[in-house]
């Protein structure tokens, strides 16, 4: 449920602001982002937190979404220690040698054309979805792909907010 105020955003409201930030740069790396957010806190409800992260992802430059994908692991090697990364890489979980070979390949062509990791909503993609778009996208025009990561990357905010609106407290 986003159309109410739940535990989880009540506590995040109330955070000191290092602990907010501290919060949303797992969320998002980009520190734009995230002061954006903090400037707009206390959120009434869930929806009105996810759109304020849309409103600041729209506003994003090159530099602000290059800090966001800093933040992420390439597809098929999430941090290590990182519960977040692990959970949405999930369906890498399963996958082939072959299958993970060819995306560690495709991501250094990616990273090659673009400078930066591939970035995709991975949140219930299998490997095989996620090789796919890798495919598809790397022809893309550099202007092009930006966009389609701001987007994705937007898809990805949304959904760690909401996970961050759920919690109540640290290690929940």
């Amino acid at each position: 449920m986003t159309s109410s105020t739940t535990p989880g955003l009540a506590r995040f409201n109330t955070l000191q602001v290092g602990e907010a930030t501290a919060a949303l740069h797992e969320v998002c790396a980009s520190s734009a982002w995230g002061s954006e957010l903090l400037a707009r806190r206390p959120f009434a409800t869930v929806d009105a937190l996810l759109l304020a992260s849309d409103a600041a992802m729209a506003e994003l430059t090159s530099g602000d979404l290059a800090e966001a994908m800093a933040g992420h692991p390439p597809i098929g090697r999430p941090k290590p220690g990182d519960p977040t990364s692990s959970r949405e890489q999930r369906g890498m979980a399963g996958a082939s040698e072959a299958l993970k070979a060819e995306l560690l390949e495709l991501n250094l062509a990616y990273q090659d054309r673009f400078g930066y990791v591939f970035l995709i909503c991975a949140s219930g993609a299998t490997g095989e979805q996620m090789r796919d778009a890798m495919r598809e996208r790397i022809g893309n025009a550099p202007e092009q792909e930006r966009e389609i990561v701001r987007t994705e990357l937007g898809k990805i905010n949304r959904i760690r907010l909401t996970r961050l609106a759920e919690v109540v407290e640290e290690g929940e």
